[in-house]
């Protein structure tokens, strides 16, 4: 089962389409999924949503915690990735997103104030990898991408927030893999992944 939400690691959870997968019950995937969440191995990452019935009407998405465990069970080596195989890059760029989300987690552990670290997705496949919302409901936006260049579509999501949230939007932010930070546009930035971790 762990290999298997490795694989999956920064993907929406579905946990009858795991229990069918592994061959389990769909009750005994949850005790499993409980158990491994509460030994810290697995986090579920909840929908972000604007009211409590929003966030639970969406599917979370699951996280491996510890990214480098993720990519020793799926396979994914520096060989692998270097090969530039479609398969292994998509696979790195689920587990840069993990490493991310699990980062941005451990930091807004050590605030006072209280943060909510959620993901936004919608039915026609717009998605943010992160979302950070304060007790003051003003939200700021991580999207993750594993390549040297940001595409104008890789900002899609990030704008939708901003032009539905307006000026509780307060920045967005696409992490890479480049050499360069920039602003794309009104309160969306470029940034290199290193700024997580480096003043």
């Amino acid at each position: 089962m762990l290999r298997r939400l490795a694989a999956q690691t920064a993907s929406v959870l579905n946990v009858s389409e795991l229990s069918r997968r592994i061959g389990l019950e769909r009750t005994v995937v949850e005790d499993y999924l409980l158990l491994l969440e509460a030994v810290f191995a697995v986090h579920r990452l909840p929908a972000w949503g604007r009211t409590l019935s929003a966030r639970a009407a969406r599917s979370p998405k699951v996280h491996l915690i510890d990214s480098g465990l993720a990519a020793a069970l799926s396979g994914i080596t520096e060989d692998r990735v270097a090969s530039r195989d479609p398969a292994a890059l998509s696979e790195f760029g689920h587990l840069l997103e993990t490493f991310v989300v699990e980062e941005l987690l451990k930091q807004a552990s050590w605030l006072d104030e209280p943060l909510r670290v959620s993901h936004y997705r919608t039915h026609d496949g717009i998605e943010v990898d992160a979302i950070i919302e304060g007790a003051d409901t003003r939200v700021a936006a991580i999207e993750v991408k594993a390549a040297s260049q940001v595409r104008p579509a890789d900002l899609r999501g990030l704008r939708q927030l901003r032009d539905r949230l307006g000026d509780a939007f307060i920045g967005g932010m696409v992490l890479y893999l480049g050499p360069v930070a920039y602003t794309a546009e009104d309160r969306i930035h470029v940034c290199q992944l290193d700024r997580l971790w480096l003043a």
